[in-house]
């Protein structure tokens, strides 16, 4: 089995790297939305968070409200800090769980938003960073996603450095152009993965 982590910032196209992959391939294993799963409604996931917020975090149908959370934890590094203890180690124990299911010969890749940001890069076997400029991260945010610019650039600043970002990657995949430009390069990623993962 060969593990691979894949990241890049926001708006470099990350999503589309792993949906070719997968096409390839590979087994997806996804960080996003594996945390979602685990605090979905009748999770013991769930259920420790009401615990540790109120029920003041959930929707009128009981399910979790993100909106709410966000603006709790996202004020109070502290209060950050007790829902990840919460919320990582379920996400760790899923995660693990499927990558036990896709079998000795698979290339799992793991997405994984903030590898770089966490220090995560020495989980994995190789590290693959969608790399896209500042210009056209905040273009797609805004065009495609609708976010304002002032919003595009928050989020962006929040996370790691393109010099960060790369400073950890094995393989860079340039998305600073159209899609048609993205699949060879994902192709030939894929071949390098799938020749490792063969031990060649």
């Amino acid at each position: 089995m060969l593990k691979v982590g894949l990241t890049g910032g926001i708006g470099a196209g990350k999503s589309e790297v792993s949906r070719l992959l997968v096409s390839y391939g590979a087994v997806l294993i996804d960080a996003d939305r594996i945390a979602r799963e685990v605090v979905e409604p009748g999770t013991p996931g769930l259920a420790a968070v009401i615990e540790a917020f109120g029920p003041g975090i959930l929707t009128p149908d009981g399910a979790l409200d993100r909106p709410a959370l966000g603006t709790v934890v996202f004020a109070d590094p502290e209060r950050l800090a007790a829902l990840n203890a919460i919320v990582h180690p379920l996400v760790g124990a899923r995660s693990a769980e499927l990558e036990r299911a896709a079998g000795p010969d698979a290339v799992v890749v793991h997405d994984v938003p903030l590898l770089t940001e966490n220090g995560l890069a020495p989980l994995y076997d190789l590290v693959v960073v969608v790399d896209a400029t500042p210009e056209t991260q905040l273009d797609r945010l805004v065009r495609l996603r609708g976010m304002t610019e002032s919003d595009a650039r928050a989020r962006m600043a929040a996370q790691a450095t393109r010099e960060e970002r790369k400073a950890v990657a094995d393989l860079v995949v340039d998305n600073d152009g159209p899609l048609e430009a993205l699949e060879p390069q994902v192709r030939t990623v894929w071949s390098e993965l799938t020749a490792r993962a063969a031990g060649g």
